[in-house]
């Protein structure tokens, strides 16, 4: 399987490295400007605003890079050398820790945020989330740039 997506390792390489990114300049976007700006408005501005935001982030563009990423990182894990493919599955497990905290974290919340408008049920919990996927997936990113320098 490997040599068959030898031609492939440095575009593998590339598009994981490319998506990782994306997804990590989300959440950080996210920790770093969004979350604190919408902190210091009222709990009806808050809850509108992440019901729509919520609502206009399931989009191609996002969902592209939101299983681009894991999905990318894990065609490189398969592609790469051996020298470096303990730092392309660390990518790749990553990068689904980014996806299984948004699937069983912060879609949930999202989801009892439309349900029931209730801003204190929401936004230390989700903040804290989001705060592990800005991790996750920045992490993801460093060991996909170290892989491809590597190769």
């Amino acid at each position: 399987m490997i040599d068959l997506l030898e031609p492939l390792r440095g575009p593998l390489l590339l598009g994981a490295a490319v998506t990782a990114g994306l997804q990590a300049g989300t959440y950080y976007t996210w920790a770093s400007g969004v979350m604190p700006g919408l902190a210091r408005v009222d709990d009806r501005t808050f809850v509108h605003a992440m019901q729509e935001m919520n609502v206009a982030i399931v989009n191609p563009v996002f969902l592209a890079s939101f299983l681009g990423a894991p999905a990318l990182a894990v065609a490189a894990a398969l592609a790469v050398d051996a020298p470096v493919r303990p730092w392309a599955v660390a990518a790749a497990g990553l990068a689904l820790a980014t996806l299984i905290v948004t699937a069983a974290g912060n879609v949930p919340l999202n989801d009892a945020l439309a349900q029931t408008g209730v801003r204190a049920d929401f936004e230390s919990a989700w903040v804290r989330l989001n705060a592990v996927r800005a991790v996750t997936s920045t992490a993801s990113l460093a060991c996909l740039a170290w892989a491809a320098w590597r190769s």
